[in-house]
């Protein structure tokens, strides 16, 4: 089942914030602290509290063990200088447990992220991933997602 989160979540969301964390420090870590997580359990009530940033959880059942987490953000462009007018969903972090993998939950917290993002009347569906994770590359691009920009840096 698919749910917004609850606090009761929360050391299921960290232990998975863990896993995502340690791959972004295997493959930058110049870049990421290895052991360490993205948010504390302080942030996340306020995180799960807040609508404008929404967290869903896919879970066994009611009670049972989190499988993985998809976090979001809405953004609103309105009035800019530039950029049309446009309500999107950026998704923040999206994490399958590792021992979970392969069983098509990806593919079903981004399906549901999608829908949701219908729902509330979403232009689009954002997110960035990581060069050195080749493996979420290749899901986001199995999920229909393309480039739209691209970050660039030179490490001095």
């Amino acid at each position: 089942m698919i749910r917004r989160a609850k606090e009761k979540d929360i050391p299921d969301i960290g232990r998975l914030l863990f896993q995502v964390n340690n791959v972004h420090a295997k493959g930058r870590g110049d870049i990421f602290k290895k052991d360490k997580r993205k948010y504390r359990d302080d942030e996340l009530k306020e995180i799960i509290k807040d609508d404008m940033r929404p967290i869903f959880v896919l879970t066994e059942d009611e009670s049972g063990k989190l499988l993985g987490y998809a976090f979001c953000i809405f953004e609103i462009f309105e009035n800019d200088n530039n950029l049309q007018d446009r309500k999107v969903l950026y998704i923040d972090d999206l994490c399958v447990d590792e021992k979970e993998r392969g069983k098509h939950i990806g593919q079903r917290l981004y399906e549901y992220v999608c829908s949701y993002a219908r729902e509330e009347n979403c232009h689009s569906v954002t997110l960035n991933v990581w060069s050195c994770n080749p493996s979420a590359m290749r899901f986001y691009e199995a999920m229909g997602l393309k480039p739209y920009k691209v970050c660039m840096e030179n490490i001095l």
